[in-house]
């Protein structure tokens, strides 16, 4: 026993196409054919523009990459020299600290005193001898 709904869905409606197509135009005989004058470029000639504006810029972007890498080394170089030079300059401070403090106890007053003493036989001199000038008169 079939029913109406198999019949339906086993065979359905045929399609109609609503969309015409024009008819094609007929071909002239009298105008001489001649060749199409090009206003635009074609699409050959499009992307061939658009690789060699890719790659100009590609080329140019590497440049720029290549001076920012050269650069960096530029200055990497003058960090390490200028890291020597204060490494350097801490070096002669301290060793200049050290000459300041053998100054400072090669001349204290007491040793030059005991110096002179020992090895020139110098005294001190007698206060009662020393007399003093008043300028301000």
């Amino acid at each position: 026993m079939t029913s109406w709904f198999s019949e339906a869905v086993a065979t359905p409606p045929p399609r109609t196409s609503t969309r015409t197509r024009p008819a094609p135009k007929p071909r002239t005989a009298s105008k001489p054919r001649t060749a199409p004058q090009k206003t635009q470029p074609s699409a050959r000639a499009k992307t061939r523009r658009s690789h060699r504006s890719a790659i100009a810029w590609i080329v140019v972007s590497a440049v720029l990459l290549g001076g920012v890498v050269f650069v960096n080394l530029a200055v990497l170089r003058l960090n390490l020299a200028l890291d020597g030079a204060t490494q350097e300059r801490t070096k002669l401070r301290a060793e200049n600290a050290a000459l300041a403090s053998q100054l400072s106890s090669a001349l204290a007053s007491p040793k030059i005193q005991s110096l002179a003493r020992r090895q020139d036989g110098l005294v001190d001199a007698d206060p009662s001898t020393i007399g003093y000038v008043d300028l301000g008169r």
